[in-house]
Order: structure tokens, then sequence, then C-alpha cells
């Protein structure tokens, strides 16, 4: 089995990649989606609230991501700490699902992280797909998703890995800096390319 890392910054369109893989048939392993399921354990949210505070929690007794968003966003040592506690919990999904989809006998799985470079999960995976963009359209997009200021956005961007460095891992890069018919037509030329390259 092919195991593709796709990963890109906050704004460059991982997720609209990943969904257009899935329109394909593809199967994916969304560690982002698995990072915000295990706030289900009980045990990890309590200890996220202990180390962040009860002004996290709303009043459901469930998690504020925006309010943890914004502390671990502006305050590098927070982000490592939350980091600490989320990160082994979320590798062992992430193992788990991959290990399914093998049992399986799926010829393709992708990998889908925001940090897949930043949280090693590069043992994970066979080859590295990249989605990149310009940074004035990457402010955009946040601000328009997120309803943030610009100074919002830029943080967040500034927290992660710059696209320069995230670049010199991957096997394949996608420029997703113009609309969205743009980007169909790259993932199919790229799942053309899977099927040409890298499953020989």
């Amino acid at each position: 089995m092919l195991v593709v890392g796709l990963t890109g910054n906050i704004g460059c369109g991982k997720s609209s990649l990943s969904n257009i893989f899935i329109n394909e048939g593809i199967n994916i392993v969304d560690a982002d989606i698995i990072a915000r399921q295990i706030y289900d354990d009980e045990k990890l949210l309590n200890k996220v609230y202990e180390t962040f505070g009860t002004d996290i929690k709303n009043e459901d007794g469930s998690l504020n991501r925006k309010a943890l968003g914004r502390i671990v966003f502006s305050d590098d040592e927070k982000l490592i700490q939350l980091n600490k506690l989320t990160h082994p919990i979320i590798r062992q999904r992430v193992s788990d699902q991959i290990d399914e989809y093998k049992r399986q006998n799926k010829e393709i799985v992708i990998l889908d992280a925001a940090l897949l470079v930043e949280s090693d999960y590069l043992n994970f995976i066979d080859k590295l797909l990249v989605v990149t963009c310009e940074e004035n359209t990457q402010i955009e997009r946040i601000k328009k998703r997120d309803n943030c200021s610009t100074e919002e956005a830029l943080s967040r961007i500034k927290s992660q890995m710059n696209q320069e460095e995230k670049v010199k891992y991957a096997d394949y890069i996608i420029d997703n800096s113009g609309t969205i018919d743009e980007l169909k037509n790259k993932a199919f030329i790229f799942i053309n390319y899977i099927k040409e390259k890298w499953r020989e």
C-alpha cells in the first residue's frame, strides 16, 4: 500500500484538495479530524482545562476551540504544552487507521495533516505532497474563513513552519493560488502521476 502525505500551511487549500481526492474515491486518514475528535476523551479534556484554565470551557463543559486557539497561536510555549498533551494520542489513532486500510488491502491512502512535517509523521508515509499558495491569498482566505483580522491571520501563519522550508521535504508540490477549478485540474494530474510513477 502506498501512503502519500498531504500537507500545507493554513489557508493554502489542503482541505479543498483532500475533498477532491475523497470525491475520486481515494481513502483519507485526516489527522486534523482526529485532532478534533480526541477532545471527546474526558481525561484529555480535563488535562487541557488544568493546563490552560476554565476560560476555554463552554457553558456546557465542551471545549471552546477558538479561545484555546487564541492562546496557543500567540504563545509558542503554550502551543508546545498543548502538543505534548495531544500529539501522542493523535499519532496512535493515525497509525491505527493506516493499519486498518492495510488490512483492507487498499492500494493508496492519503495521510492529510497540517503539521505532518513538524509533528514528525514522515516515517508514516512513502511520498509527500505539499500544497502551497501566495501569502496574500493565504491571508485573505484565513480572514474570510475565520472572520479574523489581518494581524490574527499573520499570527496563525507565523506559528507554522514557513512554506519555503516545508517544500524542501516535498516529492510533489501543488500551487493553489488560483481558483477551485484550477486546483481540480492539478489534482487530477497528480492522481495520474501517482498511478504512473509511484505505484510502479
